[in-house]
């Protein structure tokens, strides 16, 4: 059945009403109010009769699913665009898809986007495409984004108040924890987890048999243990990036969308603050987690390499994930990789803007430094002298 946290509704109700008082609170409140109660309820009915209009569902078997997870800018993005270009071998969300997991609620979209073809002469769809010209993905450059392009999973608990997505949009990062999945009470975590494996019988019946989903969700990195216990056969993939990049990167971006939304200062560094505890603890997790499950595939990306190299890590990936790759689709990784290897993040960002210094990543992540071999900060900080 659908899923929805009147937990978090409540609490993302009761966080608005007591901010600050501006743009941003009052769209936070239109959505909270308007928006999510109608389409959740929308959403829960059509995903109730999936269970009798498509009688197949309940036979769809989700088998080896791979998830690729860890910090988000450290290459997430472009690895999952890289590996479901692979023709007719995996399935994953599409954008649009994520505010309609359901299946019945896609066929009525489609057959509303049939009619203004035939009675409007396709104006609806020609505006909606219009609003995605020119948008680029920030974080490789490559792929525009856009509805139709392919997007984390995790947003398919957006209309259930589940999701990251609100801790994004919000500057409530502390309170509306999305990260922290495998330290929820067991029946809020299964509840959760439940309603996403429906959710991929979903996308899996409509990609037809055969499929393998592929997922990128940043913020699953603080669920692997759940996502071994729902799917034991799951494999992941860890893309790694020197801290000391991605974790000012990723501040940088959301201290910007919450600034263009019209957040407080005071309400942006409160939460910025939350966020720089999740990223340490990002690194931290999923490879805690995968090591306490030493029979679970998984393979560990070096940004750098991916970048450098997108073919060459790509067949690592599969090669450690018991997959085959085809000479089709090795093809078109060659043919695409000079174009991939262009498009490295440019640094525009330090870790002085948001108050990390080289000590505290140390302090924080030091064994993953010695175990990776990122740059070490402070060599140029002087050792303590004996007193004399």
């Amino acid at each position: 059945m659908f899923y929805f946290s009147f937990r978090n509704w409540w609490l993302m109700l009761r966080l608005g009403w007591a901010a600050e008082r501006g743009r941003a609170r009052r769209m936070a409140l239109v959505l909270v109010l308007l928006v999510i109660p109608p389409l959740a309820l929308l959403q829960a009915l059509c995903f109730a009769l999936d269970n009798i209009l498509f009688p197949g569902l309940h036979r769809v078997e989700i088998k080896q699913p791979v998830f690729i997870l860890g910090h988000a800018r450290s290459g997430t993005t472009l690895l999952h665009r890289l590996l479901v270009s692979d023709p007719d071998r995996f399935s994953y969300f599409k954008a649009w898809e994520m505010a309609f997991p359901s299946l019945l609620s896609r066929r009525l979209l489609q057959s509303l986007a049939t009619a203004d073809r035939l009675f409007l002469g396709g104006r609806v769809g020609r505006a909606v495409l219009r609003g995605e010209r020119g948008l680029v993905d920030p974080a490789t450059g490559v792929h525009a984004t856009g509805l139709r392009s392919p997007e984390e999973d995790d947003f398919v608990a957006a209309l259930s108040c589940a999701s990251g997505f609100w801790m994004v949009l919000f500057p409530f990062m502390a309170e509306l924890d999305a990260y922290h999945v495998d330290r929820w009470p067991d029946r809020r975590r299964r509840r959760l987890l439940g309603y996403y494996r429906a959710c991929l019988r979903r996308q899996l019946y409509a990609a037809g048999p055969g499929h393998v989903h592929c997922s990128k969700n940043p913020t699953f990195a603080g669920r692997v243990e759940s996502l071994v216990e729902f799917f034991p056969d799951a494999r992941f993939v860890v893309p790694l990036r020197d801290p000391a990049e991605a974790i000012p990167s990723l501040l940088r971006l959301i201290k910007g969308s919450l600034a263009r939304a019209g957040w407080s200062r005071e309400q942006r560094e409160r939460s910025l603050r939350a966020l720089t505890g999740i990223s340490f603890a990002s690194y931290r997790d999923p490879l805690a987690a995968l090591d306490r499950h030493p029979d679970t595939l998984r393979s560990l990306v070096d940004y750098n390499e991916l970048v450098a190299s997108p073919l060459a890590t790509v067949e690592k990936v599969y090669g450690e994930l018991g997959m085959e790759i085809t000479q089709e689709y090795r093809d078109w990784l060659g043919d695409n990789e000079q174009r991939v290897r262009g498009h490295e993040a440019v640094h525009d960002y330090s870790l002085e803007e948001f108050g990390l210094t080289p000590a505290r990543l140390e302090e924080e992540l030091g064994e993953l430094y010695q175990r990776f071999g990122w740059p070490v900060l402070r060599a140029d900080v002087p050792s303590e002298q004996p007193s004399e």
